[in-house]
């Protein structure tokens, strides 16, 4: 376990170290995630002429931990093992005795915490331009919102890292990320919360991974009524069966990979 752990910390340290070299990019970053509050603004306006559940006061705050929670489980695993693949550069990593997938997994972990500056500061400027929109959450609130955000960020990691893994047979398997996404933004909570959608949709939506990943966490830190336990069981039954489906694709890609140096 202590030897577990030192990798661990060496390969956080690492990455840190070189995500913080990049500083102007990660705020470049940040700010490429603040589709939430243009979408609010839209949500606000819509309020006020339109019979819609949600208040003006309801949507600013639900669209500000929109935007928190995307900026936690924003990943890009895809793109940087595609690119391993393509060109040979997994070779080196299959020789190391630990799974390639962890230096992706800590970069990721490493990288929220060298954006977190500028996240901080871009809440405290929306609460300095909505004053009204301020709210403390219940320490209960907080608690459940950070174990969530953890899980959510943990199945959006697993469901990307697994359509990764189509790069063993195709060179453009991010091409499935982008189709993945277009349901993603619509589904998850980042266009609008659910309660906006008709009750048959937002039925079906629940049955799918996506409103886990933005909506369900947004929500718990805003204090909007979710089922928590439907909410834990669907983040484990979608998580368990892409890490299946992970593995055994994993498994079948080594066997088709011919990158430089395997």
């Amino acid at each position: 376990m202590k030897y577990i752990l030192k990798i661990a910390q060496t390969l956080l340290l690492t990455y840190y170290a070189y995500m913080v070299e990049y500083r102007a990019e990660l705020f470049l970053w940040a700010l490429s995630g603040s589709l939430p509050f243009i979408l609010m603004g839209i949500w606000i306006k819509a309020s006020q002429t339109q019979n819609i559940e949600l208040s003006e006061l309801e949507f600013a705050r639900y669209f500000l931990a929109a935007f928190i929670v995307r900026q936690a489980n924003v990943v890009w695993v895809i793109w940087e093992f595609e690119k391993e693949v393509v060109q040979g550069k997994l070779s080196p990593r299959l020789l190391q005795p630990i799974d390639p997938v962890w230096h992706h997994f800590l970069s990721h972990i490493a990288e929220r915490f060298a954006r977190l500056p500028f996240i901080a500061g871009l809440i405290l400027l929306f609460f300095a331009l909505y004053p009204q929109s301020f709210w403390i959450p219940s320490l209960g609130q907080i608690l459940l919102f950070l174990l969530i955000l953890i899980l959510a960020f943990m199945l959006r990691f697993i469901i990307q890292y697994t359509f990764a893994l189509f790069s063993f047979w195709t060179e453009r398997a991010s091409a499935i990320e982008q189709i993945w996404y277009l349901p993603y933004l619509f589904l998850s909570g980042i266009i609008a919360p659910l309660e906006v959608f008709p009750p048959l949709i937002r039925e079906l939506t629940l049955w799918t991974p996506f409103p886990y990943l933005v909506y369900f966490p947004a929500s718990i830190i805003v204090g909007f009524p979710v089922d928590i336990v439907r909410g834990l069981l669907m983040i484990f039954l979608w998580g368990t069966l892409f890490f299946i489906i992970n593995r055994w694709l994993w498994k079948q890609g080594l066997k088709q990979y011919s990158g430089m140096g395997a």
